[in-house]
């Protein structure tokens, strides 16, 4: 990646390239239309509750809480991810948490999902983390297949789990 935030990732001969590109301010739309998407494939877009403002202010506000990039091929968005950084007490440093990686469908099996994650793989290690997490709902299959592939093995022993809603208001009360 150069300073631009720019990665051209070549494909085949036969086909362009697809190229890399931090979000910026005005891609909060497009960030939105692929969470919406993901979220469609994964048969949760009922529990998207997130807005266009609430994206400005999270990938672009003053603190901003989350980093994304956008994949583009000939022009058109194809993909994108979101990420952020936390911490591990056990590592004694920082962790690159994807938050989500979506590939349109059309552009599945050309190498963008591994050229993503490759991607947050350099980013993670110039940042200093030892290591990169990630969930996946466990019906999604091809995604596990995909994982496996690239390295990534489950964390066994531990389940995630989540406050939300009213619980999580009562507690903060």
């Amino acid at each position: 990646m150069d300073d631009s935030g720019l990665v051209v990732v070549p494909t085949n001969a036969m086909t362009q390239p697809f190229i890399f590109r931090n979000a910026v301010p005005g891609d909060e739309t497009l960030v939105l239309g692929f969470v919406r998407e993901l979220a469609e494939y994964e048969k949760l877009l009922h529990e998207v509750r997130a807005t266009e403002d609430g994206l400005r202010a999270a990938l672009f506000g003053t603190r901003p809480y989350a980093e994304a990039l956008i994949v583009e091929k000939a022009g058109e968005a194809v993909g994108f991810a979101v990420w952020h950084y936390t911490f591990s007490t056990f590592e004694g440093s920082p962790t690159l948490y994807v938050e989500d990686v979506f590939v349109r469908q059309a552009h599945r099996g050309g190498g963008i999902g591994r050229a993503i994650f490759a991607d947050l793989a350099r980013r993670a290690w110039a940042q200093g983390c030892q290591r990169m997490d990630w969930s996946v709902l466990d019906w999604n299959a091809p995604a596990i297949e995909f994982y496996r592939a690239i390295g990534a093995r489950p964390v066994r022993g531990w389940t995630m789990q989540r406050l939300t809603g009213e619980a999580l208001a009562a507690l903060a009360a």
